[in-house]
């Protein structure tokens, strides 16, 4: 019997992360194009429901809802070579589109649209048998992603408060900047995951441009690499629930082992071997090489070092046919050579979890997701460029004009402020000392 998991996609960064996302698992499960079963091992159908049902003619229809609020995007995946996996009807596009304002997809023309995607997407969760959870793809810097990717999250766990949230969460670079609005887009967004989601997946389109241009030596990467990087982390989470291993985990493992304290529940991720196919041959993959480049700061898909900061928790998941005691070794010995890096106060930090199936098209790999108190630094970061704009407030009107309050900015803003506070506090801690906290969630 599947847990079953209903993903959304909002948005541009959203549907084009969604899409390699399917195009990744469907391979892994054997399933081609045009949604039929081409695979010759067993182990492919065996929870093949996780992501997908089955029609009644005999194809596999992915658990996604698509939503957008310009039709551009959906069209072209309804034109591209994966377009004919996906339910018409699962897709939902507005008219008027967002332009990168997030009261917009919050509150105006996302308001507007939502209902029919929560129908959607009820459809969807009452066709599983036992439902884990919601996976969300989004990006914080625009205005449907951000706005209607919210409002969707809070109306989700509105309805289903048991049921796991985890989003992919595409933050806005350090040096580059898509759209100038992104500080309030942003930090609106924080806001209301720190409320709404159980586990915010946390990715920077820097981070992984210098993870093709330096690892995969890709001179030009293009969205298309990016989102394939995203898309094979994203299946490594999931990998356990979907295919049998000696050591399994799920969502709620994930969240229940990562996350000491609920407002805490911001993960980096990275994901090995990475590396370009001419270097292949040459480079050892066994349980050592692939533990020591997970943790390498510079493959983490975000852009704060994580040696600014401690880690709270971590997970590795290995795909491929390692053995456990090599997996359990080499975790200890990676804690016990970087126990600066580990808060001391819980003693075991990692969690390891083991899966027989490897990503499609490799022979081994891991998928690392960590909890670490770096995320101070992308917060702070957020927060200085928010108030430089919101001190002479600047694009107020813009999001004012659409019925909001200023008080919103200012409750965002302390929200965001505390969680740094938070993880500068826990940083800090040692075992001797009390945290005074509220365990309130």
């Amino acid at each position: 019997m599947p847990r079953e998991v209903v993903s959304f996609h909002a948005g541009q960064c959203g549907n084009q992360v969604g899409k390699e996302f399917w195009r990744i698992v469907a391979g892994e499960h054997g399933i081609s194009e045009d949604g039929t079963y081409t695979g010759e091992k067993d182990d492919q159908l065996e929870r093949v429901g996780v992501f997908f049902s089955e029609s009644a003619a005999g194809k596999y229809v992915p658990r996604s809802v698509q939503l957008d609020l310009e039709a551009g995007v959906l069209d072209s995946i309804k034109k591209s070579k994966y377009g004919k996996l996906f339910k018409p009807g699962n897709m939902v596009a507005g008219q008027s589109g967002a332009g990168n304002n997030w009261a917009k997809g919050h509150y105006t023309e996302g308001a507007e649209l939502i209902d029919q995607v929560m129908d959607v997407g009820r459809r969807e969760a009452e066709n599983c048998d036992v439902l884990q959870g919601f996976q969300v793809t989004q990006s914080l810097g625009g205005g449907t992603g951000s706005g209607m990717g919210t409002l969707l999250i809070s109306k989700l766990r509105e309805e289903y408060p048991d049921r796991m949230m985890l989003t992919y969460s595409v933050y806005p670079s350090p040096k580059v900047s898509d759209t100038v609005v992104e500080p309030y887009n942003t930090l609106l967004s924080i806001h209301q995951l720190i409320e709404n989601a159980d586990e915010v997946v946390v990715l920077d389109n820097e981070a992984l441009y210098d993870i093709c241009f330096r690892l995969l030596k890709l001179p030009t990467p293009t969205f298309g690499d990016l989102n394939n990087l995203v898309a094979n982390a994203m299946s490594g989470i999931t990998s356990c629930v979907r295919f049998a291993g000696q050591l399994n985990s799920d969502l709620r493992k994930l969240a229940v082992n990562l996350i000491p304290f609920p407002r805490l529940h911001f993960f980096n991720i990275s994901f090995a071997p990475l590396e370009a196919s001419t270097y292949s041959e040459f480079t050892g993959k066994g349980v050592k090489e692939i533990t020591e480049s997970v943790f390498d700061p510079k493959q983490m898909f975000m852009a704060p070092d994580v040696r600014e900061g401690k880690y709270l928790t971590a997970a590795v998941t290995f795909r491929g046919p390692f053995s456990s005691k090599d997996v359990d070794e080499q975790m200890l010995n990676m804690q016990m050579k970087n126990t600066a890096y580990f808060v001391e106060w819980i003693p075991n930090n990692i969690k390891s979890s083991m899966c027989n199936v490897p990503n499609l098209g490799f022979g081994g790999n891991a998928v690392f997701v960590g909890n670490t108190t770096a995320m101070k630094a992308l917060n702070t970061r957020i927060l200085e460029q928010f108030s430089k704009l919101y001190g002479v407030k600047a694009y107020l009107h813009w999001y004012t004009g659409e019925g909001m309050d200023e008080m919103e900015f200012q409750e965002a803003e302390s929200n965001v402020t505390d969680l740094v506070a938070e993880y500068t506090q826990y940083e800090e801690a040692t075992i001797d000392q009390e945290v005074e906290g509220d365990y309130e969630h």
